[in-house]
């Protein structure tokens, strides 16, 4: 479906992706996860045709991305809003329908399937000057879809919006899956990849750093479980134990003595960034 093959690119001095290589399936979510600055939306922009590597190869469906028959496939979200603020949320995809150069019944049709794809059927008719962020980037991602694209790039989609529209997003991600859409999602949010890709690309200094399923990445590079526990009668003091089997820990702290609380943490995707690159991702 979507091939880069060691990819470069610079600005000036910046070396924004440096030989980065990708392979996605259709019809899977592939996460690309790393903080901000790591090349993640550059190497979306060459994806879609929107920026020529100085180094690499890219193909979308074989063809190369900047060729109108590859971009009929590929839908954007992009991370910065393209959005008419004083037009309604049907006039902005409307216009954007007629970009894709439907027409009539169809682009009617289309419409108010992708308004009804982010729920926003009930505010159609408001300007989008009055609408919440969460509404925003949900009919960001709508414009994306109006003409059902085989690919859809979702650049830090759920950027600057609350905990209800955050998954409002990935209600949609889910139903595009189910379409059999291939989406591609862009995140600095662990707890996000975890939840919605099926595999992911670890992103750091333009560079790959791993891919797999995050079970994958979790098993290979998450470290041991930890195990918090506190004792009675110790005044709340916490100890802290690594263990590849937590549950034989906690078993071997409870023949110690009455336990106050304890919690296991299991290995996250934060902290197999943090083996691979040396830090947070938020860092």
């Amino acid at each position: 479906m979507i091939r880069l093959e060691s990819i470069g690119k610079s600005f000036g001095r910046v070396r924004a992706v440096d030989g980065l290589s990708l392979h996605i399936n259709a019809g899977e979510v592939f996460g690309l996860l790393g903080p901000n600055g790591a090349g993640k939306t550059t190497t979306i922009s060459i994806a879609t045709g929107l920026l020529a590597p100085d180094e690499g190869t890219a193909r979308v469906h074989g063809h190369d991305p900047r060729l109108a028959g590859a971009r009929r496939a590929i839908g954007v979200a992009p991370q910065s809003l393209a959005l008419y603020d004083e037009l309604t949320g049907r006039e902005n995809l409307d216009f954007f329908a007629a970009i894709y150069n439907l027409h009539g019944s169809e682009r009617a049709e289309r419409v108010q399937e992708a308004l009804t794809l982010v729920t926003l059927v009930d505010r159609q008719h408001d300007r989008v000057q009055g609408y919440s962020g969460g509404m925003k980037r949900r009919l960001n991602l709508a414009a994306a879809v109006l003409h059902r694209p085989a690919v859809v790039f979702m650049d830090e989609p759920t950027a600057g919006v609350d905990p209800h529209a955050r998954h409002a997003i990935f209600e949609i991600v889910g139903t595009l899956k189910s379409r059999g859409c291939t989406v591609v999602y862009s995140t600095h949010y662990m707890e996000e990849a975890e939840r919605l890709c099926d595999r992911v690309a670890i992103i750091d200094a333009g560079k790959v750093l791993a891919i797999d399923t995050v079970a994958g990445l979790l098993g290979r590079y998450g470290g041991q479980s930890v195990l918090e526990f506190s004792r009675d009668g110790e005044g709340g003091r916490v100890e802290r134990v690594e263990s590849a089997d937590p549950i034989a820990a906690l078993t071997q702290a409870a023949a110690g003595g009455r336990l106050q609380s304890a919690r296991i943490h299991g290995p996250t995707l934060e902290s197999v960034f943090l083996t691979l690159t040396g830090r947070s991702p938020r860092d």
